[in-house]
């Protein structure tokens, strides 16, 4: 509790420090939206906090809440991501455990994922002339749960397939038993001789019959 007020009053004395540098107006709703932020972790969007903001009755227009949010970002109290999609996402600078974000590039649902070892005290002393705050990298990948549903796809797809072909043998199974069953049988494949000219032929053979 006593080190969340002191990095709030920290923040505070930054943002009052850089609004008086570069003559900013220092109102009541900027300093609010900067301490709602501090007072919660974790990722969000402008949607969210105006949402989180009206709940909690801050009367704060949006077009206040984006402008602050710009000069939050300036001054580097604010961190911005775009892990992905049409959507950024942000959260506080001060304050955060060195960590990961992991990013699931099916659902672009994002994880953090604490990492105390990417960089030993001793390879932060090594980096001259910079002051380390913090650092988090971006790891991209597959949710298992997106991971899950994928193979349930396949799988339907693949009985799907499978049906379809079945179907299909058992189609040209019985085109086959169908002509097998023609070459078997002689007369269906011999002409039909009709009863008229059979009658004319034998009239024929009669009168030649006669004449001898």
């Amino acid at each position: 509790m006593e080190s969340n007020l002191k990095l709030k009053k920290q923040v505070n004395d930054e943002f009052m420090e850089y609004l008086t540098l570069h003559k900013h107006r220092k109102t009541p709703e900027r300093f609010a939206i900067l301490n709602h932020i501090y007072s919660t972790k974790g990722h969000f969007d402008m949607d969210s906090l105006y949402k989180t903001m009206v709940d909690m009755n801050f009367r704060v227009s949006r077009a206040t809440l984006y402008n602050t949010i710009d000069l939050l970002l300036d001054c580097g109290l604010v961190v911005k991501h775009q892990f992905g999609g049409n959507m950024s996402k942000y959260e506080r600078s001060y304050g955060n455990e060195n960590h990961n974000h992991l990013i699931c590039t099916a659902c672009g649902e994002v994880w953090e994922m604490k990492n105390d070892d990417l960089l030993t005290p001793a390879q932060l002393k090594k980096i001259r002339k910079f002051t380390v705050n913090y650092y988090s990298m971006y790891i991209y990948g597959t949710c298992s749960k997106c991971t899950h549903a994928k193979k349930m796809k396949l799988r339907r797809l693949e009985r799907l397939h499978n049906k379809e072909k079945v179907s299909e043998n058992k189609s040209k199974a019985t085109t086959k038993k169908g002509k097998s069953s023609a070459k078997q049988d002689p007369t269906a494949t011999l002409p039909k001789v009709s009863s008229g000219r059979v009658t004319t032929d034998a009239k024929v053979e009669g009168s030649s019959n006669q004449k001898k």
